[in-house]
């Protein structure tokens, strides 16, 4: 009787594998094992390695021969929602379609699929080649409507599992970023703080020595240094984080800087204390702000700054360190009609610019630099260099600020010249007292109109240069990537032919500079492709 209850035509649904080799006999069941977790925080693949021993007690008690392990999942979610692919999954897959194996084995339905289609491919690629599943201490055939209806049965159920998972971790997650609190990874630069008895965290709080390097990054980035520069730096000072010992006793290796932690860091509005939640900003976060010492608006200011550099469309976005000239791909061969860039190429000994297209115009390389550096530092010291950065209503703005600030520092000079004259009497004009009252009334309303003329649209590099008391100083001190940050927004550099073959020194318009407002004048693009077939009018400088 239970014989023919077991046979294929009249058996129990599903098959406990103990009875497999009566339902199918004279059959070898190579066996297919796969494993996937979809959380493993210390990546150490322990829950997946325990699935599969499961696996291989299973196949040792009831013969069957272990054909292939699938055990690379770790850290990978099966649900529809899932970011990244798994990969042992579709290897799974090919073998079965390549008839490697006779039974699939896991450990539940949910390692397989939280998701629908991805049932569905399983069950089909079993079907076509006549494969059974065998998961929570039962083996299903496929090929039955009935082992269909429950597989797929136990599939909804996963799924449903997964969205309830999910709905509820999104619930939560809403909820802490209403309140201003951290999810997820710890932002670098801070730590945080849990109750010894309940776990709960109690706060995040700034790293000193981490919390400097952050500033100092922004504040390079800010200054126009390039972040492969800074990165090349922090990365000889040490890796991002350090490694430690591991549960077992064994070495791990550290997390090293990478161009993504500085890029992603120079975007997170977390260091100026600010909750994002789904990419938009919903509020003050309940951790304090990266702060510069005690200037938290200083570093607040320096971070606004670095949003406008980093996220300017005619910013680079490939690797520029290697650029160790000053004005290679950015000054313009004049001769050409498509304006192609110039490049350095070494010839005769020297290093020249040249045009990259057909090398008809050639200059030694120090002499150019020395050129343009002298006359972009003249620039820059000039009052024309302020104004070419401002529109017609910040113009007059600055007009009126400097009038005014003109005038009270006149009135602040009038008071203290009566305060040094004396009465027929022999008392002051002007008391002390009096002067000082005077001078605590008009140095912050000078301070202030001098400040309402500063430039303010121009990027933070050329904004330092422009206020500088000494320009020349400032320039010496800065690098060759900052030196060409400023070239790209204030000047067109075009070379020209020299009067005859051999002539070395700098004739009248050999060189031209066209400043920004002036006609000439190019934004420098984000390729190093020749510029189109539009030549530009520009006056030749003698």
């Amino acid at each position: 009787m239970l014989l023919r209850q077991m046979g294929r035509y009249a058996r129990p649904m599903p098959i406990a594998p103990e009875y497999l080799h009566m339902v199918f006999p004279d059959t070898v069941f190579h066996a297919l094992l796969y494993g996937r977790a979809s959380r493993d925080p210390k990546k150490k693949g322990r829950s997946v390695a325990d699935q599969i021993n499961t696996g291989r007690e299973m196949c040792d008690t009831f013969n069957w021969p272990i054909a292939e392990v699938f055990d690379q999942d770790i850290d990978r979610s099966a649900s529809r929602h899932a970011r990244r692919a798994r990969k042992d999954f579709e290897a799974l897959i090919d073998s079965i379609e390549a008839g490697r194996g006779r039974i699939v084995v896991a450990f539940e339905a949910s390692r397989y699929y939280r998701d629908i289609e991805a049932y569905i491919r399983l069950r089909n690629a079993c079907m076509a080649n006549n494969v059974l599943l065998c998961y929570n201490g039962q083996v299903y055939d496929l090929s039955k409507r009935e082992d269909r209806k429950a597989t797929a049965q136990d599939a909804i159920a996963a799924e449903d599992e997964a969205e309830g998972i999910r709905d509820r971790v999104l619930r939560t997650t809403r909820a802490q970023a209403k309140k201003g609190a951290p999810h997820g990874r710890i932002l670098w630069g801070y730590g945080r703080r849990y109750d010894p008895d309940t776990g709960d965290l109690v706060e995040q709080y700034v790293l000193p020595e981490r919390g400097s390097v952050v500033v100092d990054i922004f504040q390079r980035v800010e200054a126009g240094e390039s972040m492969y520069s800074i990165l090349h730096d922090l990365q000889s000072q040490g890796d991002r984080l350090p490694g430690g010992m591991n549960e077992d006793g064994e070495q791990e290796p550290g997390i090293p800087w990478r161009y993504d932690h500085l890029s992603s860091m120079l975007r997170n509005w977390g260091y100026i204390g600010k909750r994002v939640f789904q990419g938009e900003i919903i509020g003050d976060a309940a951790w304090p702000p990266i702060s510069n010492g005690n200037d938290d608006e200083g570093f607040i200011q320096t971070f606004h700054n670095v949003q406008k550099i980093v996220n300017d469309p005619k910013r680079r976005t490939t690797h520029d360190s290697s650029v160790k000239h000053e004005l290679s791909f950015l000054g313009l061969c004049g001769e050409c009609e498509e304006e192609p860039y110039l490049k350095v190429l070494k010839g005769r000994g020297y290093l020249n610019y040249t045009c990259r297209l057909r090398y008809d115009t050639v200059m030694r390389k120090e002499t150019l630099e020395a050129y343009v550096e002298e006359a972009v530092v003249q620039w820059l010291s000039s009052p024309a260099a302020a104004e070419a950065f401002r529109n017609d209503a910040e113009q007059k703005a600055a007009a009126a600020s400097r009038a005014l600030a003109q005038a009270l520092t006149e009135q602040l000079e009038e008071a203290r010249a009566k305060a040094g004259q004396m009465t027929a009497q022999g008392r002051p004009v002007l008391s002390i007292a009096s002067l000082a009252a005077i001078e605590a009334q008009l140095i912050p309303q000078i301070e202030a109109a001098e400040e309402a003329g500063e430039v303010t649209s121009a990027p933070p590099l050329v904004r330092r240069l422009l206020s500088a008391e000494d320009v020349d100083a400032l320039w010496q001190r800065l690098t060759v990537p900052q030196r060409r940050t400023v070239y790209r927004a204030v000047v067109t550099v075009r070379l020209y032919k020299a009067r005859a073959r051999g002539v070395r020194r700098i004739e009248p318009g050999r060189i031209t500079l066209s400043f920004v407002g002036q006609p000439g004048f190019r934004p420098h693009t984000s390729s190093r492709a020749s510029a189109p077939a539009t030549r530009r009018s520009a006056g030749r400088i003698v």
